[in-house]
């Protein structure tokens, strides 16, 4: 067994050990398994959050996109620093809202908020096929990081199979709990090891990073700039204001906010998260050094391992595949049981009315390794680049942000039916254009570049917002007419 495979083993058995540990003294009800008894303080909201939004695609995403497709990549670090100016308004709203009517899921919250448990059912149904991909986006990352690290001695598939079972078993027994602890050691070493990459390789390879610069400019003229169509400026434009907006629509996003003890955590999170958004800037850094030093990566993943092979020796691939396996273990577990948490108390829960919390409890539970052997299955079967899966998965859960900014009103004009089809809309519009490939260039031949390079996300919210407001118009004025028909047919029997 060489020695990367050995440091490798270490930082799972340490994540396994941590996420047990986490259940000491606890009792493992629903509330306390999927929102950590509502008791997290500064820290841990704070670890939960970087945990679920710096993933392996920190680690791969970031730079083979910088890697494969230049500039474009820091959509990301614009989109990331949105989301959070967004959280120190939406999260405490959502924590409130959740402490008052003890929820525990994204669905609760709709469901809550427009008196019907269908809305619940479709926000969940959304959540769900938004998050298979996400789940899949770790799954891949993982297989590609240990396998590389550990010089092929595990196989892409037995790593996957591998960190599966190990997140599997401690979010079955420990829930949020286990997430946030295995977080505490993820992010400490994310941190020391992008930061070290993105700092040595540009100064080893090219003596600083202004030379390494002059040197891709040199190889590929305009590499560094947007381009005039595709990845372009309104592409730049509208993919970052999808994922700010979609951020917090995830499950497990808008789960986290539950965990907080107070408010006022998120509002102190919102000021240093943004910091940590540069770490990002060291991924690209590595995705940039390699361009000139591993060229033609047929996939572009690839990117900061393979360089990484190059220029380390086997005991820090393993260092870097430790760090790369909980950038996956974190994220994933916390996606399981949102996921288990979403269909035991939003699908199974309104069908089986009489289902006590006892029993949602064991089904969340019981689905976990289904949910995960369904992920499993799409990440063998499927797949395609980290960032586009990310950009799919977007693009569906960011229909419900439209239904979502409604409900806040303090007269919301939109009616649960009016919510439902908005939803189920812009979702459609989403499916469509992704499985058929047809985007709205090919559609609408005539129009501007800059038009057609919109991304779909943003033509799928108009559809929802106008799709929402139309029908709940009608739907209010039928429900109207209805009150009034029997207002007057219980005043004329009153009369007789």
């Amino acid at each position: 067994m060489n020695i990367a495979l050995i440091i490798i083993f270490f930082f799972l058995l340490i994540s396994i050990y941590l996420g047990i540990r986490s259940r000491k003294g606890k009792d493992m009800e629903l509330e306390q398994w999927s929102v950590g008894g509502r008791g997290f303080g500064t820290v841990f909201v704070f670890l939960l959050m970087a945990g679920e939004t710096f993933t392996t695609f920190t680690f791969l995403g970031g730079s083979g996109w910088a890697y494969g497709n230049g500039i474009a990549a820091l959509y990301i670090i614009c989109y990331g620093c949105l989301m959070f100016i967004l959280s120190y308004w939406i999260l405490p709203v959502i924590w409130k809202y959740g402490k008052d009517k003890s929820l525990v899921s994204q669905a609760d919250f709709f469901a809550h908020k427009y008196k019907s448990t269908g809305i619940g059912v479709v926000v969940s149904l959304v959540g769900i096929i938004a998050l298979i991909p996400y789940l899949t986006l770790q799954l891949k990352g993982l297989g590609l990081i240990v396998s590389v690290a550990s010089n092929g001695s595990i196989s892409y598939n037995t790593a996957i199979w591998i960190g599966l079972i190990s997140v599997i078993v401690y979010v079955t027994l420990s829930g949020v709990h286990g997430s946030a602890w295995t977080s505490v050691i993820k992010d400490i070493l994310i941190l020391l090891v992008v930061v070290f990459l993105g700092v040595y390789l540009p100064i080893h390879y090219y003596g600083g990073f202004e030379s390494m610069f002059k040197a891709i400019e040199t190889a590929d003229p305009g590499f560094l700039t947007l381009k005039g169509n595709g990845l372009s400026v309104s592409w730049f434009i509208s993919s970052a204001l999808v994922s700010a907006l979609g951020a917090y629509m995830w499950p497990h996003s808008f789960g986290a906010a539950y965990t907080a003890k107070n408010p006022d955590v998120f509002k102190k999170n919102a000021i240093v998260l943004p910091l940590y958004e540069l770490i990002l800037l060291f991924a690209f850094m590595v995705g940039f050094a390699a361009i000139l030093q591993i060229p033609n990566l047929k996939d572009t993943d690839m990117a900061l391992l393979a360089l990484s092979k190059a220029s380390f020796p086997p005991w820090f691939l393993g260092v870097i595949g430790g760090a790369g396996l909980l950038t996956a273990l974190v994220p994933g577990s916390l996606i399981l049981m949102s996921t288990a948490t979403l269909i035991s108390k939003n699908l199974y829960k309104p069908f089986k009315k009489s289902a006590s919390d006892r029993e949602i409890n064991i089904v969340a539970k019981s689905l976990v390794p289904i949910v995960g052997l369904i992920a499993a299955y799409f990440t063998f079967n499927g797949g395609g680049a980290i960032v586009q899966l990310l950009l799919m998965g977007y693009g569906l859960i960011t229909q419900v942000f439209p239904s979502f900014v409604f409900s806040l009103m303090k007269r919301n004009p939109v009616t649960k039916v009016g919510a439902g089809a908005g939803i189920l809309v812009g979702v459609l519009i989403i499916a469509y254009t992704t499985i058929t490939g047809i985007t709205i260039g090919q559609i609408f031949p005539a129009i501007p570049q800059a038009i057609k390079d919109i991304n779909v996300g943003i033509y799928a919210l108009l559809a929802n917002v106008v799709v929402t407001l139309i029908v709940s118009a009608l739907t209010k004025r039928v429900n109207q007419n209805g009150l009034s028909q029997k207002t007057e047919s219980t005043g004329k029997t009153a009369i007789k």
